[in-house]
C-alpha cells in the first residue's frame, strides 16, 4: 500500500501530513518560505517522510494561497480584455463600495481595475440573452485586436463576449484566433458560462491573470518533487472543497483562489458532529465557516481582496469571482498578528502580521514587535518548547516585546498581554458572528471545532462570547488543513446559464460529461442543482434539482424563507444549471483528523483539578484571581480535567479556562464543555 501527502502552505507555516495504510504516519510543520514556497514544501515533505521511501508516495494533495496572494499583491500577468463592441468600459468602470473607514474619506481613491482601460479591446459581434445572433462575428476585428495585443507584448488575454453563455460560438472562434498570436488565452465559456456580465468578465480576467503563474508554479513543484523521488500525481484543492489534477488547476486557475481555507473546513466537517462552526486560527488569519448536516456552506460568488465589516467582505470592495467556494469569513487575526497602539493610544491587534520572517519576537529571528504569540507566551498559556522551530521560544524576548505596550498603556506586563489576548479573541469572534448571527443562525446550537496552530488556545474564549458550550479540538489540530486535503475527493463543478432551458436533462448531461472528461474518470457521481428566482426578479437562489416543477418551486420557497425570513410564493423561472461531479471509483481517502464521531465522551467520574497532570506552570487567568499554578496535561494521557488547566503536545496547546472541563474523546480529539451548560 502507498502513502498520500497533504501539503498546506500558510502565511507563517507550511504543514505536511503523511498518511499511510494505517492512518497518519507522520506530520511536519516548518516556516513558510515566501520567496520560494516550494523550498518550504520540500523541507516539510522530507521531514514527514523520514525513512519512508519517496517512491511509495502515490498521491500529493496541495492547498496554496499562491492565487490569492497574486491578486492581492497584483503580481499576476498583464492581461488584455477582449469583449463585444460598446462594452469595453464595463470592467474599468467596475463597482465600488465604501466600508466604514472609507465612508467619510474625502480623498478616497477606488482600487485600480483588474485590467487597465488601455488594455481593453472590442470586436464586432452581438448575441442576445436567448442566444440569437444579432451581429455576426467579424474575424478581421479579432485579428486586429490580437495583433495589437501581441505588439504590446501582452502574453495573456481574457475573452468575454456579451451573452456568450447562451451561444458560445463567437467566443470560441475569437479565442481560437487570439491563440494564434497570444500564448495564454482564457474564454469565459470555457471557465464559467454564467449570467451577469461584469462578474463573468472579472472571473475570466482573474483566471487569465493568475493562470500563467499557477502553471509555472505547479510545473516547478512536480519537477522538484520528482528530484527527491516523488513521481506521484499532484492534485490541488479547489475553492469549493473538491480536488483536481494540477493540469486542470492550472487551466482553471481561478477555481483555486480560496484553496487553502477550504481544506480546514473539510477537516472540521470530518469530526462526525452534524452541526459545527469551523474555527481555523493560523499565524496570519482566522477563518470561520458553518457546517450543517456535515456539509459546509457553499457560496457561488465571493470577493477576493475585498473589505467589509468585522470579517465579512462587501460587494464592490474587491474583485468578484463567480465560482463555487466554501462560504467563510476571514479576519486578519492570528498568532503572528502584531499588537500596536493607534495615534489615540488605543491598543489594536492586526491585521498586519509578523509572518514567518521575522516572525514573533519570541522566535528569536529578528522580530521585535509584540504579537499574539508573544502575549500567549507571557501569559503562560504557551510553553517555550511548543514550537516547530529548532530552538525553544524565548520568554525574555516575548516579555521585552510586550513591555513596549505595557509602558505606554500604564499597565503591568501580564495585563497588557491579556488585553492582546482578549482583543484578538474579539476580532476572531467577529468572523463567527458573520457566518452565524448576521445570517440568522443561532450559534448556541453548534459545536466549535478549533484547529490551526493557535486555535485551541483561543477557542474557549471565542466560544463563550456566543454561548457555545462545546469545543472540539481534533487530533493533529496544528496541521488540520493539511490533513483535510486528504479528505477531499477528486471532483469539480460546472455551470451553464439557460433561461428555462427546454430540456434540462440535455444540459445536465453535457455538463457532467464535460466535467468527467476534465477529471479523466469514467465512473462519476453527479449532484445536480439549479438557480431559481421569482419571475421578474433579478437575483436567484440555488436549490437541489427535482424533475417535478412543483417540488422545485417548494424547495425554492423554503430556501427563500430561510434566507430572507419571508414566506412568499409566486411564479418561478430557472436560470442556471449546476453539477458537482465526483470520482466514483476512488477508494475512501485516508484522513488525519478525528474522522470517527467526536460526539461521545468518556463516562463521567469525579476528578479533582490537576489530577493526572505531569507538570505544572504559572498561567494568568484574571477571572480566577490572576497568576495561578495550573496543571499541564500531556494530550496523549488526558482523561478528564477541570479548568483552569493546559493540555498540550508537540503540535498544539489547548487552554482550558476556569469554568470549562476537558475530556479525551475518540480518535484523539479533545472535547471542552462549559460547566453548567445544558
Amino acid at each position: 500500500m502507498g502513502f498520500a501527502i497533504g501539503v498546506d502552505v500558510g502565511g507563517t507555516f507550511t504543514d505536511v501530513v503523511l498518511s499511510g495504510p494505517g492512518g497518519v504516519a507522520a506530520v511536519a510543520k516548518c516556516l513558510s518560505t515566501h520567496d520560494d514556497p516550494i523550498a518550504g514544501i520540500l523541507t516539510g515533505v522530507t521531514r514527514a517522510l523520514g525513512s519512508v521511501d519517496p517512491a511509495r508516495v502515490t498521491r500529493v494533495v496541495h492547498a496554496t494561497t499562491l492565487a490569492t496572494n497574486a491578486v492581492l499583491e497584483r503580481t499576476g500577468a498583464r492581461v488584455a480584455f477582449v469583449t463585444t463592441r460598446g462594452f469595453r468600459a464595463a470592467v474599468p468602470l467596475g463597482r465600488h463600495a465604501r466600508v466604514e473607514e472609507d465612508r467619510y474619506d474625502l480623498r478616497f481613491t477606488p482600487p485600480p481595475p483588474p485590467v487597465a482601460p488601455g488594455d481593453c479591446f472590442e470586436v464586432d459581434e452581438r448575441v442576445s440573452a436567448r442566444g440569437d445572433v444579432l451581429t455576426p462575428l467579424d474575424p478581421g476585428s479579432v485579428r486586429r485586436a490580437a495583433a495589437e495585443i501581441a505588439r504590446r507584448g501582452i502574453t495573456s488575454a481574457a475573452v468575454c463576449l456579451l451573452h456568450s453563455y447562451a451561444e458560445p460560438a463567437h467566443e470560441r472562434r475569437a479565442a481560437a484566433i487570439l491563440r494564434e498570436h497570444v500564448p495564454h488565452v482564457v474564454a469565459s465559456c470555457e471557465i464559467w458560462p454564467e449570467i451577469r456580465e461584469y462578474e463573468r468578465a472579472t472571473t475570466t480576467i482573474m483566471s487569465a491573470y493568475i493562470g500563467p503563474l499557477m502553471t509555472s508554479y505547479l510545473s516547478r513543484l512536480r519537477e522538484r518533487l520528482a528530484a527527491i523521488g516523488i513521481d506521484a500525481p499532484v492534485h490541488v484543492m479547489e475553492s469549493g472543497g473538491g480536488v483536481v489534477s494540477a493540469e486542470l488547476a492550472a487551466r482553471r486557475a481561478v477555481s483555486t483562489i480560496e484553496s487553502g481555507p477550504a481544506a480546514g473546513v473539510l477537516a472540521a466537517a470530518g469530526t462526525g458532529l452534524p452541526d459545527v462552526i469551523s474555527f481555523d486560527m493560523g499565524g496570519t488569519t482566522a477563518k470561520a465557516c458553518v457546517v450543517r448536516g456535515g456539509r459546509p456552506e457553499i457560496t457561488h460568488e465571493f470577493h477576493v481582496g475585498g473589505k467589509g465589516s468585522f470579517g465579512g467582505r462587501r460587494a464592490g470592495t474587491g474583485v468578484p469571482i463567480k465560482t463555487p467556494a466554501i462560504d467563510l469569513a476571514e479576519v486578519g487575526a492570528g498568532g503572528g498578528s502584531i499588537a500596536w497602539l493607534d495615534p489615540a493610544g488605543a491598543l489594536r491587534v492586526g491585521p498586519r502580521s509578523a509572518g514567518s520572517s521575522p516572525g514573533p519576537a519570541c522566535y528569536g529571528l529578528g522580530g521585535g514587535e509584540p504579537t499574539v504569540t508573544d502575549a500567549d507566551l507571557v501569559l503562560g498559556y504557551l510553553s517555550p518548547a511548543s514550537t516547530p522551530l529548532s530552538a525553544p521560544l524565548s520568554e525574555p524576548l516575548a516579555a521585552k516585546a510586550v513591555d513596549r505596550l505595557a509602558g505606554p498603556l500604564g499597565v503591568s506586563r501580564e495585563e497588557a498581554a491579556h488585553a492582546v489576548h482578549e482583543i484578538v479573541n474579539a476580532s476572531m469572534a467577529a468572523a463567527v458572528h458573520v457566518v452565524t448571527v448576521q445570517r440568522g443562525i443561532d450559534p448556541r446550537g453548534f459545536a466549535l471545532v478549533a484547529f490551526g496552530g493557535a486555535g485551541p488556545m483561543h477557542a474557549a474564549g471565542v466560544a463563550r462570547r456566543f454561548g457555545i458550550a462545546t469545543v472540539v479540538v481534533p487530533a493533529y489540530c496544528g496541521v488540520a488543513s493539511a490533513a483535510g486535503l486528504l479528505a477531499g475527493a477528486l471532483s469539480t463543478d460546472r455551470v451553464l446559464s439557460r433561461l428555462d432551458a427546454g430540456d434540462p436533462e440535455e444540459v445536465f448531461a453535457a455538463l457532467a460529461a464535460d466535467a468527467a472528461a476534465d477529471l479523466g474518470v469514467a465512473r462519476v457521481r453527479v449532484a445536480r442543482s439549479v438557480d431559481v428566482r421569482f419571475k421578474g426578479q433579478s437575483h436567484d437562489l440555488t436549490v437541489e434539482w427535482a424533475e417535478s416543477r412543483e417540488e422545485l418551486a417548494s424547495r425554492f420557497f423554503a430556501k427563500y424563507a430561510q434566507v430572507y425570513g419571508i414566506a412568499q410564493q409566486g411564479e418561478i423561472e430557472l436560470v442556471s444549471y449546476r453539477v458537482r461531479v465526483t470520482d466514483a471509483t476512488a477508494p475512501a481517502p485516508a484522513t488525519a483528523p478525528a474522522t470517527a464521531p467526536a460526539t461521545a465522551a468518556p463516562p463521567r467520574r469525579p476528578e479533582p483539578p490537576g489530577g493526572g497532570a505531569e507538570g505544572r506552570r504559572r498561567a494568568y487567568f484574571p477571572e480566577a484571581g490572576g497568576w495561578l499554578d495550573v496543571p499541564v496535561h500531556p494530550r496523549r494521557t488526558l482523561d478528564r480535567v477541570r479548568g483552569p488547566a493546559i493540555v498540550e503536545d508537540a503540535g498544539s496547546t489547548i487552554v482550558v479556562p476556569p469554568g470549562w472541563r476537558a475530556a479525551a474523546g475518540p480518535s484523539g480529539a479533545v472535547r471542552l464543555t462549559l460547566e453548567g451548560a445544558a
